[in-house]
C-alpha cells in the first residue's frame, strides 16, 4: 500500500519536462523514451527552444518533445514539401517540420497570437529555416475559405498539423480535406485530450478538459467513418491522429 510520502514523491515527479502530456501510465518509462531516443537527437534548435517555452506560463501548450522527434519522422517518410500548420504557439512543432522539410519546403503557419511565435522566433532564425515560414496571425478559418475558392490550391498541400482550437477542429477538417492532396497526411493533436475521452460524464475534470471533451468526442466519431482518410490514432502526447486522404 502506498504510503502519503510515496504519493508525493510521485506526483512531484509528473510532468517535469515541458509539454509532458503522455499517456503512459508509468513516468519513469516517459523518461526513459525521452532520454534514449529522442533527447540524444534533439536538434541543438529544438532543445534551446523548448528551453525558451518552458519559461512561458502556458508552456503546457506546446507540443512535446517526442510528438516533435515523431512528426520530423513523419515528414522525411512521405517527402513533405508543402505544408500547413494551424495553432503555433512559441513554434515548437513548427521548427521540428521547418527542419525536417527540403530547403525550398513551405509552411503556411497560423495563429491568433503572434506575440508567443515571436517568442521562439529568434530561435527559429538562428537555425536557418525562417525563409520556410509563412505566419499569419489571425484565425485560419477564414483564410482557409479564401484559399478553397482557388481551385489551384486543391490538393496542393502533403502535409497539415492541427494543434489550435478543439471546438472548431471538424470545421478544420471539412476544408483541409480538400487542401491536401490524396495521399497527403492531417494530423489532429490532442484526440485523447488528457485521457479525458474515455472518463464517465461525472468524473472530476479540469473546466477547460471537460468543455472541450465534447468537441473532441465529436471529431474522433466523425473521423472514424470518413471514406476519404485512412486513420491511425497513437497515444503520442497527449494524442495525435493521422489521417491519410485516400480520395
Amino acid at each position: 500500500m502506498a504510503t502519503n510520502e510515496d504519493q508525493n514523491q510521485t506526483e512531484s515527479g509528473r510532468h517535469q519536462e515541458v509539454g509532458h502530456k503522455s499517456l503512459l501510465q508509468s513516468d519513469a518509462l516517459y523518461q526513459y523514451i525521452l532520454e534514449t531516443s529522442v533527447f540524444p537527437r534533439e536538434h541543438e534548435a529544438m532543445k534551446e527552444l523548448r528551453e525558451v517555452t518552458a519559461k512561458h506560463p502556458w508552456n503546457i501548450m506546446t507540443t512535446s518533445a517526442d510528438e516533435g522527434q515523431f512528426l520530423s519522422m513523419l515528414l522525411k517518410l512521405i517527402n513533405a514539401k508543402n505544408t500547413m500548420e494551424i495553432g503555433v504557439y512559441t513554434g515548437y512543432s513548427l521548427l521540428a517540420t521547418a527542419l525536417a522539410i527540403p530547403e525550398d519546403g513551405k509552411i503556411l503557419a497560423m495563429d491568433i497570437n503572434k506575440e508567443n511565435y515571436e517568442l521562439g522566433l529568434p530561435v527559429i532564425k538562428k537555425a536557418g529555416v525562417d525563409h520556410k515560414i509563412d505566419f499569419r496571425e489571425g484565425p485560419a478559418l477564414p483564410v482557409l475559405d479564401e484559399m478553397i475558392k482557388d481551385e489551384k490550391n486543391h490538393g496542393s498541400y502533403d502535409f497539415i498539423f492541427v494543434d489550435a482550437d478543439k471546438d472548431n477542429y471538424l470545421n478544420y477538417h471539412k476544408r483541409l480535406i480538400d487542401l491536401v492532396k490524396v495521399g497527403g497526411v492531417i494530423g489532429y493533436d490532442n484526440t485523447l485530450w488528457n485521457g479525458s475521452v474515455v472518463t464517465p460524464p461525472d468524473a472530476p475534470l479540469r473546466k477547460y478538459v471537460r468543455y472541450y471533451r465534447d468537441f473532441v468526442l465529436e471529431l474522433n466519431k466523425a473521423l472514424a467513418v470518413d471514406p476519404r482518410i485512412e486513420i491511425c490514432m497513437l497515444p503520442v502526447g497527449d494524442g495525435i491522429t493521422i489521417c491519410r486522404r485516400i480520395k
